[in-house]
């Protein structure tokens, strides 16, 4: 079977996409499992206002700023251009969200790229598995390949040496913050900005990318390929416009992912704002670049 190499992902002799398992990763599980315990004992010891707020303002901009505009739009795709200070600031409230690191982030999301690049996939990859397979698959599990294809990650990123430490530190990071908010409000604060927002960042994110590989609206479709994106209307303001999931499989490289009229997209928002200040520039939108084989415009769709 030919492979198809990515950005990224180059695959050598030998690689094959299907030879793999599943592998039970602890320090993942516990990881999970830990602030879940965390955030159970927010909401039934430590029940508050001011830990609700510190909960939704921390997440939201975690997410928004930090994992859809920092980690996936700007450092995975490089959907725009910031300053240096700002793209590190960026990804930095993007390791927050609690998943990985910056060189863990784009190894697990280019890899899962190319595995659904290829005409056949792994079910862990294309999230076949059932619901609850699919979440502990996700959760608390990796795809290890028995010859993996090559990673090459650009070098202004892989020795930026601001990049390099937190990689190394990137459970670490949620110290600093921990420390902050213990000062503010003590443990109750800590257990509903830390615990609590990492493990319901954590699975919500396996939740948005579970859904969005299955079912849904779908706008456009890419020939020859097993594992399709699909968009979920209505959840827009929780994810941030990743929800659009359809429209980033068919453009990756927009910074725009609500595309239709009436898809709302909080994280392009931001972008545009950044523009405003004259902090972002270079924004690409579909027509930044020429279409991706195989893209047809599905029937019934509003245009753009």
């Amino acid at each position: 079977m030919e492979l198809v190499d990515s950005a990224r992902i180059k695959a050598g002799a030998g690689c094959n996409c299907m030879a793999g398992r599943v592998v039970f990763e602890p320090r993942r599980a516990l990881w999970w499992a830990g602030h879940g315990l965390g955030g159970l004992a927010a909401l039934t010891l430590f029940p508050s206002l001011a830990g609700l707020a510190a909960f939704l303002a921390l997440t939201a901009l975690t997410i928004c700023a930090g994992h859809s505009v920092g980690m996936h739009r700007l450092l995975i795709h490089r959907a725009f251009t910031t300053p240096l200070w700002l793209e590190r600031l960026l990804v930095w409230l993007g390791t927050l969200v609690g998943m990985a690191g910056p060189f863990g982030m784009i190894r697990a999301h280019d890899m899962r790229d190319w595995h659904q690049r290829q005409s056949t996939c792994p079910p862990h990859p294309a999230h076949e598995a059932g619901f609850f397979r699919d979440g502990y698959w996700q959760l608390m599990c990796r795809y290890q390949l028995t010859h993996p294809p090559r990673l090459e990650i650009e070098p202004q990123v892989a020795r930026d040496p601001f990049y390099r430490l937190i990689e190394r530190t990137w459970m670490a990071q949620q110290l600093p913050l921990a420390a902050a908010l213990w000062l503010l409000g003590g443990w109750g604060l800590v257990l509903w900005g830390i615990c609590l927002r990492v493990w319901v960042s954590l699975t919500m994110h396996w939740l948005v990318g579970h859904f969005c590989h299955r079912s849904g609206h779908q706008g456009w479709h890419i020939a020859g390929l097993p594992v399709q994106g699909y968009n979920l209307p209505g959840w827009s303001l929780l994810t941030f416009g990743e929800n659009w999931h359809g429209n980033h499989h068919a453009f990756p490289h927009s910074a725009r992912l609500g595309l239709e009229t009436g898809q709302l997209d909080p994280g392009y928002w931001l972008i545009r704002c950044l523009a405003a200040l004259g902090l972002a520039t270079n924004i690409h939108l579909p027509a930044s670049q020429p279409p991706r084989p195989g893209l047809t415009r599905l029937p019934g769709t509003p245009a753009e």
